[in-house]
């Protein structure tokens, strides 16, 4: 038996860089973080026993006897991809809800495959379950998703990613120490949104018009060094994050109208009206969690604003898709 643990992503700069398509040929980079909401997989292999070979459990209950017959894309894509022969059972618990912007989709790929591989006794880098979990994600399901995610939720921590080139990704840590980590976050206030979206969708409308909007995406490149320069700055200019972050929401807003809604901007504007300096809806757009910047003594008045958003406090997090649990099983 096998538990795996993978954690979710805020993405701060360079989101839309990260699309095969743009940085193949342009290069990409994105800074995000992982933080303390989780992506729980049970797995393990099903005795003999029953009337069906493959039992998965997560919003829906599932009883099938072949691969083909498995209804949710992702669990039967990674089985045929690992050539899983024997039947397995696998329960799915996630800490947010699906289609909210956090990369849970790409979470919960990286976690299956963390599972599946440690059931086959075997241990992988996080490199090449990030680099499979983008195949499957891309090339199999044929998904419109970036590259970022998977990374993300495989690596764990506070990141720099670089997009294109020999390798594909390359993951840099941001050095900051713990205070400067803790001033942050101290500055961030998160809040679900209760709107549902399918992320595939406005992704593939992104991606439709990449080629015209070139210099939008250029700009979002070099706010993530603008961003990282702010990190590593004086602490005192801290607030220059939250303005950054602004700028690059209204800038994203501009690649496809299907990003943001009249609703998200009703919400976001009663946000900056209250204190908040910046902030930005998660993922794709179009619903989900919106994550803003705003100073601790402007919090309670956000907070009383959006009094009938859920706010959601949170952590980082730096340790990335793990085993929590490994139970042998005896031979049946």
């Amino acid at each position: 038996m096998i538990i795996t643990r993978t954690p979710y992503r805020i993405s701060f700069f360079g989101g839309g860089t990260d699309y095969p398509n743009w940085y193949r040929e342009h290069g990409g980079v994105v800074i995000s973080t992982t933080i303390n909401k989780y992506c729980h997989i049970y797995c393990r292999y099903l005795p003999p026993y029953f009337k069906y070979k493959y039992l998965l459990r997560y919003v829906q209950r599932e009883e099938a006897n072949t691969i083909n017959e498995i209804k949710h894309p992702s669990v039967r894509e990674c089985l045929k991809f690992l050539n899983i022969d024997q039947g397995i059972e696998m329960v799915y618990m996630g800490d947010i809800p699906a289609q909210s912007g956090m990369g849970s989709s790409s979470s919960f790929i990286v976690g299956l495959l963390t599972a599946l591989y440690a059931l086959m006794g075997k241990m992988v880098t996080k490199r090449q379950i990030a680099n499979e979990a983008i195949h499957i994600e891309q090339n199999l399901l044929m998904d419109s998703v970036g590259s970022q995610d998977q990374v993300a939720a495989a690596f764990g921590g506070f990141n720099k990613i670089e997009f294109g080139g020999d390798r594909d990704f390359y993951v840099s840590p941001l050095t900051l120490g713990k205070h400067k980590l803790q001033l942050l976050h101290s500055h961030l206030m998160l809040f679900f949104t209760g709107i549902s979206r399918n992320a595939s969708d406005i992704a593939a409308e992104q991606i439709r018009r990449t080629q015209d909007k070139k210099r939008e995406l250029r700009t979002m490149t070099t706010m993530v060094d603008e961003a990282v320069s702010i990190l590593y700055g004086d602490p005192g200019g801290i607030q220059d994050f939250g303005k950054l972050l602004n700028e690059a929401w209204e800038v994203k807003k501009g690649i496809t109208p299907l990003i943001s809604t009249d609703r998200i901007d009703a919400i976001y504007e009663a946000a900056m009206n209250s204190g908040a300096l910046g902030g930005k809806l998660l993922g794709a757009g179009g619903g989900g969690f919106l994550l803003f910047f705003v100073p601790p003594e402007h919090q309670p008045s956000v907070r009383e604003t959006l009094k009938d958003i859920l706010y959601v406090p949170f952590h980082f997090e730096c340790l990335g898709s793990q085993i929590v649990v490994y139970s042998t099983q005896e031979a049946m």
